[in-house]
């Protein structure tokens, strides 16, 4: 068993994570540990842009109260002070770097998206934010000679001795061999978990690992049952589902149902773009209504050349599918897109362990409340990745013993058994904890969750199998979470409970081999 020693491991390559690496590289030695490679992420898809009240009619105030009333009441206001104040100086600062975001006559242009009330939506690449500012951090980073990136190794376990962190075990794909990093501080950046729906715009590694990985060793789990389903995501039969931004209905693309009626204008006030958990589930009411599999997006009436220019990425690729952007109805339905909740972290991006620190989606910072303001996400990344590697690089050697590590191992043999079980799961996660819940629909499904769990339950050295045991931790955590919210909020609409209860305005906490409790909200 191979072991290396760094003063900072970050696990994960997206934005959140090459943010903290390049902040931590200030302070010592860093490794970026990825399970696929470095350029592959939720970030690099990002298509939208980065939120930041920059111009002189925004402030941060104004960020924030759209920030907060998206977030239904559960948003922290200190992290989200912090997030839209230091926000806009993360945002200064990657263009001092030299970040090239899009220009019109010497101005930055400005995108607006649901939930905001100011055009304050940065993009670069028109609809290639994601991966031209992923792309552009890592090129920062690659230029660090403190930093060194071990591309197809997984992450397995956190290794800790009385609450304190001492590192990762994690497997090398390449060498078939596992690696121990010892390390004073580990920050994680693993991403989210849409991945375990059926259908999602995520990529295929976005199953959750990390906060499996975390609650296995005590950390603090918040707010799981809300989950954000995107809603505007290519429906193809049989196809994977292909998102299309938000920044779409930003420059007044239409949601019409299937006889060509535009129906969230009697909805909302902001029509097309209210928040998107109000979006997706009046789309997914349409569907439900006219039997249909979808509805349709409509930039007909739009400037055919400003459209095609300023989506060129998206219209490229919608031509594979023999769609055209500017003048085809588009058939969309709402797809599993970002998890809200996450670790629990403190303003420092701090779990409650020493030395663990979590930033990106996979951080319940307190930001994104019952449901995530479009375009916040990758300034969480900046603002909190910074934080986290600025506190890591403050944690002390500690005089803790390494505890026993049991090696993991592949078994080939094995693959076939985590695909079906994981496509099992998919469906289920679908059919019972979609964008509408029932109490008995959610116990179904925690029913047949308990049976693999108890199956799997001994199976801790095989790489496939411990994938099983995870996906299973984080569709229990969900379902219990759901299930312990009897309201409807955010991305968390309940049937059987319809409205918003006051009693509920609090962040739901999960931990290992404990009850689930409830914690106040900072207002």
């Amino acid at each position: 068993m191979q072991i290396l020693e760094f003063d900072t491991v970050v696990i994960g390559s997206g934005l959140a994570g090459l943010t903290a690496a390049f902040h931590s590289s200030k302070y010592g030695k860093v490794a970026v540990v990825t399970k696929s490679q470095l350029d592959t992420s939720n970030s690099y898809y990002a298509q939208g842009g980065i939120a930041a009240a920059i111009t002189d009619d925004d402030s941060p105030e104004q960020h924030l109260r759209d920030t907060s009333d998206a977030g239904r009441g559960l948003c922290d206001i200190d992290a989200v002070e912090v997030l839209v104040n230091e926000g806009k100086e993360r945002v200064l600062d990657l263009i001092s770097l030299g970040m090239a975001f899009d220009k019109k006559e010497g101005n930055y242009v400005l995108g607006l998206e649901g939930g905001h009330r100011k055009r304050r939506i940065l993009h670069a690449g028109g609809d290639a934010t994601g991966k031209e500012l992923t792309c552009f951090m890592l090129q920062k980073v690659k230029t660090q000679k403190n930093i060194q990136a071990f591309e197809y190794v997984a992450a397995i376990h956190l290794l800790k001795e009385k609450n304190c962190i001492l590192g990762v075990q994690c497997y090398d794909f390449t060498t078939q061999k596992n690696i121990v990093f010892k390390s004073k501080a580990v920050i994680l950046a693993t991403g989210g978990l849409s991945r375990i729906f059926a259908r999602s715009t995520n990529p295929h590694t976005a199953t959750g690992d990390g906060i499996a990985m975390a609650y296995e060793a005590g950390a603090k789990i918040a707010d799981m049952e809300f989950i954000q389903f995107h809603p505007s995501a290519l429906y193809v039969p049989g196809k994977e589902a292909y998102l299309i931004s938000e920044a779409v209905r930003g420059e007044g693309a239409w949601l019409l149902d299937e006889n060509g009626n535009r129906f969230m204008k009697d909805i909302h006030p902001q029509a097309e773009l209210a928040p998107r958990d109000v979006v997706a589930y009046n789309i997914f009411r349409q569907i439900q209504k006219s039997e249909s599999n979808h509805v349709y997006l409509s930039l007909r009436h739009l400037e055919k050349t400003k459209i095609e220019k300023r989506f060129y990425h998206i219209n490229s690729h919608l031509k594979e599918y023999g769609f055209d952007l500017s003048s085809d109805l588009l058939p969309i339905s709402p797809a599993a897109h970002y998890m809200v909740g996450g670790i629990k972290t403190n303003l420092e991006a701090e779990t409650n362990i020493s030395g663990l620190f979590v930033c990106g989606e996979a951080a319940s910072t307190g930001v994104m409340g019952a449901n995530r303001l479009a375009s916040n996400s990758l300034l969480e990344c900046l603002v909190f990745g910074k934080r986290a590697s600025e506190k890591a690089a403050k944690i002390k050697e500690k005089e803790c013993n390494f505890p026993e590590i049991n090696p993991i191992n592949v078994d080939p043999s094995n693959e076939k058994i985590f695909l079906e079980i994981q496509n099992k799961l998919a469906e289920t996660m679908t059919k019972y904890l979609g964008i509408v819940r029932t109490q008995k629909e959610m116990e179904d499904a925690l029913r047949y969750f308990n049976q693999l769990e108890t199956r799997f339950e001994n199976y801790n050295s095989e790489y496939n199998l411990l994938k099983i045991k995870n996906s299973v931790q984080i569709c229990k955590l969900i379902t219990m979470a759901a299930l312990n919210r009897k309201e409807s909020r955010g991305g968390h609409i309940r049937e059987d409970f319809k409205n918003e209860k006051p009693e509920f305005e609090h962040h739901s906490i999960q931990q290992k081999d404990r009850n689930i409790q409830f914690e106040p909200v900072r207002k």
